[in-house]
């Protein structure tokens, strides 16, 4: 089983301390040594549970992004180079805003494009889940807002780019 674990995951699973637990701890040293590109933009899905509504939403790395009562923060966003298997990754921060309530982490951890299930987000509401990585420049779309992406009141959840001039949140958490 160990032997065709992606990279990402192995090193995700060493980092967690669950490398020895899965038999992996052996592979790990230069089987994991090759390198992973890091971008700026995560791409994930989305599920409103209630409203059986699916959508997918770019992420920036390091802003902040709200849909519906969550707020998202892709912290990295990783792949493998194209020479190796196909793999993509982001460690992730979601909180849960109520009205009258203190906001509530919900998930931090590191989501796996090719395995969903194996850190996943546990919602009674939302799921989410990583799709792919990517850079977005200026050249091959737009540029990253240097501002948090807020909710379009005509599209109750779905992200859009916040007005210029405003600062990046740093998000709930600090």
């Amino acid at each position: 089983m160990a032997a065709r674990l992606p990279v990402l995951m192995r090193r995700a699973l060493l980092a967690a301390g669950l490398g020895a637990t899965l038999g992996t701890a052996t592979l790990i040293g230069p089987a994991a040594a090759g390198e992973t590109l890091s971008r700026n933009t995560a791409v994930l899905r989305w599920l409103d549970k209630g409203a059986a509504r699916v959508q997918t939403v770019e992420v920036p790395v390091n802003q902040t992004v709200t849909i519906q009562t969550l707020q998202i923060i892709v912290r990295a966003c990783q792949q493998t180079p194209p020479e190796e298997p196909p793999e993509s990754a982001a460690y992730v921060d979601v909180w849960e805003t109520k009205a009258g309530q203190p906001t509530e982490e919900v998930f931090r951890g590191w989501l796996f494009a090719s395995s969903p299930a194996l850190s996943a987000l546990e919602h009674p509401v939302y799921d989410l889940w990583m799709l792919d990585c990517k850079d977005v420049t200026a050249k091959g779309g737009p540029a990253p807002s240097s501002a948090p992406a807020q909710p379009d009141p005509a599209h109750p959840g779905t992200p859009t780019p916040a007005p210029a001039g405003k600062p990046a949140s740093p998000g709930p958490n600090g």
